[in-house]
């Protein structure tokens, strides 16, 4: 065992000791190699299940990295380009005036529909048809391609149908044919997890301040109107197993060496395997739109599919690119030093990423 996961698993444990965290994994890898991986906790509060390596956590946004690199891979292999009108594509989703919005578009979250009715239900929400109804009837606030704003829920939708129309499968079969297959972690890199892999789904509790926390914000936020109370981000939800066998890829279910070692491949080789060139690493991984956001109102920098140059309070760095979730799990990774950082953890906080922060700083001290 190295001496970064002894610390790393010294953290992990004192969070769970102090009471902050109930369950945690966190993986480090440095220029396509596994340097660290330590668990801590209790994956299920009322069983004392343990955590484990291969224990999945629904990882909220932090899945949307994931889905922006299924798409990446297809345009690798000259599948799709980023340019293509999304209507080309799925001619349905051009009504209202969306005709122009291209793939990239909708990588940057400049689509134009970053919310859904307030009515929607799980059963719509988990049939897949169904919501791609529902998004390409939407009118948008924007017209295409001029303002960015986070889409919380089509984001995933929209890559997903993208996929489906380019592939003639969904983005789930698509990821774990060219993503999680290829590199060894089809059991723990899902967009909808079968029932054989529920026995390894990781249970949520709220964290009641930071839930009051987000509850006292949320309201005057135009990204927290843009979802139907029926998905609200809370530790509900993320126990939900409809919608999490549900193929919805604007979230996931992973464990946190499954998406460490899915950007570590995107960096550089691991074990053989590669995702893109260096060449389109740096195409998609360079800001495309920065400005305030629509949604949030507050400054955001996106490449294709991934916020860049931030990992919540920590500085600024233009190499750096990934996601965060809401709940607390994040994966960034970082072109110029080589090192991928991702964590996972089951206590439900929507307005921190303190446990993500303090490994990556850890691994940064030790790696540069």
């Amino acid at each position: 065992m190295s001496d970064l996961s002894e610390q790393v698993r010294g953290l992990l444990e004192d969070l769970v000791a102090s009471g902050s965290e109930n369950g945690l994994q966190a993986a480090v890898y440095h220029r396509g190699e596994l340097v660290a991986e330590a668990v801590a906790g209790v994956a299920d509060p009322a069983t004392g299940r343990p955590v484990t390596p291969d224990t999945i956590f629904y990882a909220a946004s932090t899945a949307k990295g994931v889905a922006a690199t299924v798409v990446h891979v297809l345009a690798e292999r000259g599948a799709l380009d980023y340019d293509t009108r999304i209507a080309e594509l799925w001619p349905e989703f051009g009504a209202h005036g969306k005709d122009r919005a291209t793939v990239r578009d909708a990588l940057t979250h400049s689509a134009g529909v970053p919310a859904l009715p307030t009515d929607l239900t799980v059963g719509t929400f988990t049939d897949w048809d169904a919501m791609c109804e529902v998004i390409a009837g939407l009118e948008p606030r924007w017209v295409p391609g001029e303002r960015s704003g986070y889409h919380p829920i089509t984001f995933g939708f929209l890559l997903g149908e993208i996929v489906r129309r380019v592939t003639g499968k969904p983005i789930s079969q698509v990821l774990a044919e060219e993503v999680a297959g290829p590199l060894g972690v089809a059991g723990e890199l899902y967009f909808g997890v079968p029932e054989s892999a529920h026995a390894r789904l990781a249970r949520f509790a709220d964290d009641p301040a930071g839930v009051a926390m987000f509850a006292s914000v949320a309201g005057d936020l135009p990204l927290f109107n843009a979802g139907p109370p029926a998905l609200t981000p809370r530790a509900e939800l993320a126990n939900d197993v409809r919608l999490l066998s549900a193929d919805a890829p604007s979230w996931g279910v992973l464990s946190a060496r499954a998406v460490a070692r899915m950007y570590a491949a995107l960096l550089d080789p691991v074990d053989g395997v590669r995702l893109v060139s260096p060449e389109r690493l740096t195409a998609v991984t360079t800001v495309a739109t920065s400005g305030v956001d629509e949604m949030t109102g507050a400054p955001a920098s996106y490449g294709l599919g991934y916020t860049v140059g931030t990992i919540g309070q920590a500085p600024a760095t233009p190499t750096t690119f990934g996601m965060v979730g809401v709940g607390g799990s994040a994966a960034y990774a970082n072109t110029a030093t080589g090192i991928t950082v991702a964590l996972t953890k089951n206590r439900f906080n929507p307005v921190e990423i303190n446990a993500y922060e303090r490994v990556h700083a850890l691994a940064v001290a030790e790696l540069t």
